[in-house]
């Protein structure tokens, strides 16, 4: 099992963590202007991180799913938008390495335009049908002709969309009364970003509107048929981010609260009990959601024979780990005070995007049911 000793000495990690101080201090910068943090994906290209889970034969450093969430925790402590908004990136690679449906030679190519510093990442959501994960059809569509397909539709919450090169776009194909996904290059005829994000959480994600106007692909482009659903670690990204920002809201209450000392007290205000105490529960949830997530996380790298069980872990954690970091930032603002809700303190920010945690897939809802049904199917069976 990897620890964080040794995610925290690989080299890309060093680097990573040399240049997450820049995202902080940018960060109010974004967002005062609604602005797209182009300077910090550039610096995560630089530092290979937009390759950390490249395959090695490529050029990437091959990662798993740990070094993966520690990468997103980090830079999630100091600029939310930018860890969720590439986090899609990578999570796409580790999907497509585990897809068995890709033909060779296509998954070459996508690796290798990776490996020339292409950004990748899913379209699925849709107006009409919000989040794929509560089954909708799309009403995206693709329509087959004599030499590949024609694609028309609207993509919504498209993260990443003003740096992406490369979409994967889910579509309704009529004649076979299925679902496709199909690989869009920006550059081709038809593909447009509509910038509709326009959020008061997670501004900096881009997550605009894909549209597609009689985009023609290949043949091949077509790349994969709509799997059974299951569990996928590589969302666990979703959570990682959200507890960074805990993390990162943490980090400054503490700093806040051995700095700060009104001129009632002789001392700063960590030496009063109920700030103590806020600080210690704030600490035991970071250490829960922590020890959860990447205990899950460990058993998914190590044992990928177990993956089609885990549905119901994987679920859990992003419940429980996105609820957490929403408490822990509440606490953290607690112990700030007042001064948390000044439009140049983090905190603010910190607040509104850890919220956000609630509306990434799945939902809470889901989550719980899913639990419910699994322990209910177990009883059943145990009865029989």
């Amino acid at each position: 099992m990897i620890g964080q000793k040794e995610i925290r000495q690989l080299e890309v990690m060093k680097r990573l963590k040399g240049a997450v101080k820049a995202f902080g201090e940018r960060a109010p910068q974004y967002e005062a202007n609604q602005a797209f943090p182009f300077e910090n994906i550039e610096d995560l290209k630089q530092i290979g991180y937009t390759k950390l889970t490249l395959p090695k034969e490529y050029g990437g450093y091959g990662e798993g799913l740990q070094a993966f969430l520690y990468g997103q925790e980090l830079i999630a402590s100091a600029c939310g938008s930018t860890s969720l908004a590439i986090g899609w990136h990578n999570m796409t690679i580790l999907e497509v390495l585990e897809n068995q449906q890709w033909d060779p030679a296509k998954k070459d190519a996508f690796f290798h335009a990776i490996a020339k510093g292409a950004l990748v990442n899913r379209a699925a959501s849709e107006p009409a049908t919000g989040s794929p994960t509560r089954g909708g059809r799309p009403q995206t569509t693709a329509v087959k002709t004599g030499d590949g397909w024609v694609l028309n539709g609207r993509k919504t919450f498209t993260s990443l969309a003003p740096a992406l090169d490369i979409f994967l776009v889910s579509a309704w194909i009529p004649e076979e009364e299925t679902v496709g996904w199909f690989m869009v290059h920006k550059r081709l005829a038809g593909v447009s970003i509509d910038e509709t994000w326009d959020l008061i959480a997670m501004e900096g994600t881009g997550s605009h509107d894909l549209v597609l106007q009689n985009v023609h692909v290949k043949a091949d482009d077509y790349v994969e048929k709509a799997a059974p659903k299951k569990g996928t670690g590589w969302l666990l990204h979703i959570p990682a981010c959200y507890i960074g920002i805990a993390l990162g809201a943490r980090n400054y209450a503490v700093q806040f609260a051995k700095s700060y000392t009104p001129n009632s007290l002789q001392k700063p205000i960590s030496s009063l009990p109920h700030i103590q105490e806020k600080i210690g529960h704030i600490e035991l949830e970071l250490m829960q959601a922590r020890h959860f997530l990447y205990a899950v996380a460990a058993r998914w790298d190590e044992k990928p024979d177990e993956r089609d069980e885990m549905a119901g872990e994987l679920a859990a954690v992003k419940y429980a780990v996105t609820n957490a970091a929403i408490s822990i930032v509440d606490k953290a603002m607690r112990v700030v005070g007042a001064q948390s809700l000044k439009k140049s303190n983090p905190m603010q920010r910190y607040f509104r995007d850890v919220r956000a945690g609630l509306h990434n897939p799945p939902m809470d809802d889901a989550v719980l049911a899913l639990l419910a049904n699994q322990i209910l199917q177990d009883d059943e069976e145990k009865a029989e």
